[in-house]
């Protein structure tokens, strides 16, 4: 029995200094160092600036340093370094203007053009054509400006927007396609039918049904230099009334105008 006790005693000290001898495993602490080791791998994982504080770091970078200002031959050396590996940026590549050529610039071709005319219509809004008619031919012939007077104290309901559509067509012969202003004249006004005329059901008594039309229509306009219909018609009457011979005392050398077949007394 003494012989079994010994033994005991020995495995169980032998147990413990083995238990002595083995390292304790690596537990995680909350140390400064420990959180400053990471930081740092994390900066360094992300390629930031290792920092031990991020006060020191803004005073590193918001610090005022003084830059050396590279000279015109270090500048054209460093372009023409850049030049021959192929990374000169978009802007740098442009070949540059001589100075004597700088002030030259090409007209582009749309505003070499030369425009007598200018067409302009108002967008597809709910209205009949018939009614939209009355007041396309009320501004046909006129100047534009008498054209907008008209819309301004009209009482339709769409003269409005025909007064705004005025207005801007007089806007873009002026300053995009350079008409005289003064000289602009409505010279063409015609209407046309929307693409969508709408239908909706109509009901009548009796157990009966119709249709309605909602028509919808649109306003164009032709703007032009040149005369009035006023105008136009004071110059036919004045040709025609410089045909008429008058009977005088002396017989001009111009034929009758509309003789008749026989003696008229």
């Amino acid at each position: 029995m003494r012989a079994m006790q010994s033994f005991g005693a020995s495995i169980r000290s032998a147990r413990r200094g083995v238990s002595l001898a083995v390292p304790s495993p690596t537990v995680a602490s909350g140390s400064t160092a420990f959180q400053l080791q990471g930081v740092q791998r994390r900066n360094v994982s992300l390629r930031l600036p290792n920092f031990r504080s991020p006060v020191t770091w803004l005073r590193e970078s918001l610090a005022q340093n003084v830059r050396e200002r590279n000279t015109r031959e270090e500048i054209e050396a460093a372009r023409k370094q850049a030049a021959e590996k192929g990374q000169l940026s978009v802007f740098e590549s442009v070949p540059s203007v001589p100075e004597g050529e700088a002030g030259v610039e090409e007209v582009p071709a749309w505003k070499k053009k030369t425009y007598t005319e200018h067409k302009y219509s108002t967008a597809n809004f709910k209205i009949s054509h018939r009614k939209l008619n009355l007041l396309g031919r009320q501004i046909a012939g006129k100047p534009i400006d008498s054209a907008i007077l008209q819309m301004m104290f009209s009482e339709k309901r769409a003269s409005k927007r025909i007064k705004s559509m005025l207005v801007v067509a007089k806007s873009h012969a002026v300053k995009l396609k350079n008409l005289n202003e003064q000289k602009l004249v409505v010279a063409e006004s015609w209407v046309t039918k929307g693409p969508h005329q709408f239908k909706r059901y109509d009901m009548k008594g009796r157990g009966r049904a119709g249709i309605k039309n909602h028509p919808h229509s649109r306003l164009h306009v032709v703007l032009r230099e040149g005369k009035t219909r006023a105008e136009l018609r004071e110059e036919e009457r004045a040709r025609k009334l410089s045909r008429i011979v008058s009977a005088g005392l002396v017989r001009e050398d111009v034929p009758i105008r509309n003789p008749g077949p026989t003696w008229a007394w």
